[in-house]
């Protein structure tokens, strides 16, 4: 736990990607300076998966299931962390306020996907494997420093056995079935009903899965950051900027209405483009949602496409507009 106890406010709830632990995965982002604001407003719990503590030596299930004394999570997961905060939330809609999901596959593995895995098994290393999971082409071939790092986390501090499990658990996963809602359609498909923020890196092998998720998900309710010249952790690559997408987000949940806000700044153009949320914490039809907004005022579709936004002109974004920055 970290952060600051406060009965009225949810818990932070983060979930790592595979091959990962909540310190590999998370310390960078939260040991920002920039990370303080959140930290003197919410308290963190950190789940790490079943047995990928530091030289744990067994296997062991953790059931998230049973209420605190807090109510409410916000979700931040990644990879693999982020598929099981979605599916927590899906299953227990009354206790997630918001989610925060990075690099999110919704998908179940295909059958050429399966082939492939199976013959990476046979040709690679764990830890090549779970390097390739984590990183683009261009980042394994470029930043030899941050690759280093994290085969050196894989190999030396984390038990072998329980990532290579934790690894095909999840390689062997069901697709979370969510249905984008249809304005005169079924009110009971499966989706997501609180807010969400989908991020991931340009460069991050997660990006199709992530834009494929974002045309799945409630377009009302959530929000695509696409984050140019990032690869695949955004959070250790460029936390200021997930952070900065952090504070708008939470902000459109009611929170930190206090805070020091400073601006996303796009690095397509010299405009500027932020989040400038009002939503209710109330999650009932009447409440005014939370919305994405820049200094400009005229409406863009909902379904404006990432790489063709252009930020230099006056543009209002609704939540499920791609961002690009």
């Amino acid at each position: 736990m970290a952060g600051t106890p406060r009965t009225k406010c949810p818990i932070i709830l983060t979930y790592h990607d595979t091959g990962l632990n909540h310190k590999s995965c998370f310390e960078t982002l939260f040991n920002h300076e920039d990370m303080r604001e959140i930290l003197r407003h919410f308290p963190v719990c950190h789940v790490e998966a079943p047995g990928q503590h530091e030289e744990w030596m067994l296997l062991v299930f953790y059931i998230f299931k049973q209420r605190s004394t807090h109510n409410l999570v916000i979700g931040l997961g990644v990879g693999a962390g982020a598929y099981v905060l979605a599916k927590f939330a899906l299953n227990h809609s009354d206790m997630v306020d918001g989610l925060i999901l990075i690099n999110i596959n919704p998908n179940a593995e295909g059958l050429m996907d399966s082939v492939a895995n199976k013959l990476t098994e046979w040709t690679q290393t764990l830890p090549d494997t779970i390097i390739a999971h984590i990183f683009g082409k261009d980042e394994i071939q470029t930043n030899h420093d941050l690759i280093a790092t994290y085969r050196h986390h894989i190999t030396a501090t984390m038990n072998q056995s329980n990532v290579n499990q934790f690894y095909r658990s999840y390689h062997s996963r069901g697709a979370l079935e969510v249905e984008r809602p249809v304005p005169g359609g079924s009110i009971n498909v499966r989706t997501l009903k609180c807010s969400t923020l989908l991020v991931v890196g340009d460069h991050s092998p997660a990006v199709d899965h992530v834009v494929d998720c974002n045309s799945k998900l409630n377009p009302t309710k959530t929000t695509l950051l696409k984050m140019a010249d990032c690869g695949g952790l955004p959070q250790v690559d460029q936390p200021a900027k997930v952070i900065e997408a952090m504070k708008y987000f939470i902000q459109g949940l009611g929170y930190l209405s206090s805070a020091s806000m400073t601006r996303l700044r796009s690095r397509t153009n010299s405009s500027t483009s932020s989040f400038d949320g009002s939503r209710s914490r109330s999650h009932t039809n009447d409440s005014q949602r939370g919305r994405l907004s820049s200094t400009d005022k005229n409406k863009q579709p909902h379904d404006t496409p990432m790489e063709t936004f252009n930020g230099n002109s006056d543009n209002q974004i609704s939540k499920s507009t791609g961002v690009v920055c």
